[in-house]
């Protein structure tokens, strides 16, 4: 992938950074175009939890497009440093927080704010998103009352849950990559 951008907001067509080495999978601008266009204009004064942040397009995208604040997860720490950098590139760093640490611990332990969206983007193949949306689900106070949370995976990693909290309301499927979407019952 030769690189990719922000496309909508006060920094579009900024280019971002990508995180060194294979261990991340960017999002395809098409994939993140259509997923801004299903949240559309309610992102504008939202707050996003990014777990497994990589580069960091998705919350980079949503203070874009008008999010208050959005909180970046990672445990690797050259993409932290990525996010970083990213959010210096494009002027968004005063609404945004970058934690190195273990989204797994961090959604287990006591939500210090309910986020609006909860993007879940973890390495493939690992079930890490089943995981991630477990954990979600017994620890609701991490989402809103209306909030979302967006599961990106290989279609082929997904197999249907079974859920006390959080109900599937729709996927979308765009190639390679699988967006499922989740709410509070």
């Amino acid at each position: 992938m030769s690189g990719i951008r922000v496309i909508g907001g006060k920094a579009k067509g900024r280019k971002l950074q990508l995180v060194p080495g294979e261990s991340t999978r960017p999002i395809t601008d098409r994939v993140k175009e259509s997923l801004f266009n299903i949240i559309g204009a309610d992102i504008q004064g939202a707050t996003m939890l990014d777990l497994f942040a990589g580069t960091g397009s998705v919350g980079i995208e949503a203070l874009s497009r008008g999010a208050a604040y959005v909180r970046f997860i990672d445990l690797n720490r050259r993409a932290v440093k990525t996010v970083q950098a990213n959010l210096q590139l494009t002027g968004l760093a005063a609404s945004a927080d970058v934690v190195r640490g273990d989204a797994f611990r961090l959604l287990q332990s006591p939500p210090d704010r309910p986020f609006d969206y909860v993007y879940v983007a973890p390495p493939q193949y690992q079930g890490m998103w089943a995981k991630a949306l477990h954990l979600l689900d017994q620890h609701t106070g991490w989402l809103q009352e209306d909030a979302w949370a967006i599961v990106q995976i290989h279609p082929r990693e997904y197999v249907p849950k079974s859920l006390q909290n959080l109900i599937e309301f729709d996927q979308r499927r765009y190639g390679s990559t699988l967006l499922v979407f989740y709410t509070l019952k």
